[in-house]
């Protein structure tokens, strides 16, 4: 049955706070992720181990009814694992295909970077076109399908760079860094009780965050809005600090994730601050700074910021 807008509105912020009962002190963390999702987008979360990335997930997938999976990638992981792989039954005299962990709603790729090249490529496949492809035969996944890939920081131990095509698949990148001191007292005080996931409540279900995916997809960008978003993104390959910018898959996913943003405040439109607010989200980690900027020690934050001042800002008049 179709809900109303306000209806799917109105659960996806329920969501959230059914995440927030077990994430302390993280709500700009829990609503950029719900807008990513929203987007149809893959996360990419760069931190530490022990700040609550699985709870994160699994939080998520319980408050929202997804298939959940998670794979603790290490050197070991192969791209069957993944994707999945044919045994033969001797009683059938067949050879049978077993699903890899890709074969779910919500896939929790955790520490994604500790595994090879080949097995970190195994996924570009199913997280730009939603399906496998295992021995000559194409399976798709089901729908909706969402990854949040965690990576630790580049020089821990037996960790290795993500590949750009890979990087450049996760509409936002964000951390989410240990918790304020008041959620750190919420999280000690609570220890001993019940695993507060159990807790979580089913909000909604697959099928209602599709409809809500697709109302995302209707709201509505002026042509100034277009324009300010691209020229956004392509001020990061001019900026003399930069050695590779923004790419045109880093447009599509600010147009998505400002759209999300936009029906989740209870808008139809999109306004500037929308695609500024998303920006970083989109375009920190798909930054490849050059030398001087290193020497200089220029961050991705302050480029950003200077693109933002390089760029006209439209005024936003409603037809």
């Amino acid at each position: 049955m179709m809900q109303t807008q306000d209806a799917l509105r109105q659960a996806a912020q329920q969501v959230m706070e059914q995440v927030g009962t077990v994430i302390f002190g993280k709500d700009a963390v829990i609503r950029e992720i719900m807008t990513a999702f929203l987007a149809n987008g893959h996360i990419l979360l760069e931190d530490i181990p022990g700040v609550g990335k699985t709870t994160l997930a699994l939080a998520f997938s319980k408050a929202m009814e997804l298939e959940y999976h998670r794979i603790q990638f290490t050197p070991d992981v192969l791209p069957a694992d993944l994707t999945g792989f044919s045994i033969y039954r001797r009683e059938e005299e067949k050879f049978v295909y077993r699903p890899g962990s890709v074969f779910c709603n919500l896939l929790l790729a955790d520490e994604i970077n500790r595994t090879s090249p080949k097995t970190q490529s195994a996924l570009l496949e199913v997280m730009e076109e939603r399906r496998v492809t295992v021995e000559g035969v194409t399976r798709p996944v089901p729908a909706p399908f969402l990854v949040i890939a965690t990576q630790n920081p580049l020089g821990s131990v037996g960790s290795q760079p993500l590949p750009e095509p890979q990087v450049d698949r996760f509409h936002p990148a964000m951390s989410i860094g240990y918790p304020d001191f008041e959620g750190e007292m919420r999280m000690a005080k609570n220890i001993g009780q019940k695993n507060r996931l159990d807790e979580v409540k089913p909000i909604m279900n697959q099928n209602t965050l599709l409809e809500i995916q697709n109302q995302a997809c209707e709201v509505h960008l002026k042509d100034t809005l277009y324009r300010y978003l691209v020229e956004l993104v392509q001020a990061t390959r001019k900026h003399p600090y930069v050695e590779q910018g923004g790419s045109p898959r880093a447009t599509i996913a600010l147009v998505r994730l400002s759209r999300a943003s936009a029906w989740l405040q209870g808008r139809d439109y999109v306004t500037p601050q929308d695609v500024e607010e998303q920006l970083p989200y989109v375009l920190r980690h798909r930054l490849i700074l050059g030398a001087d900027a290193k020497l200089a020690e220029v961050t991705p934050e302050q480029i950003l910021e200077d693109v933002l001042h390089s760029v006209h800002r439209p005024t936003l008049e409603r037809d």
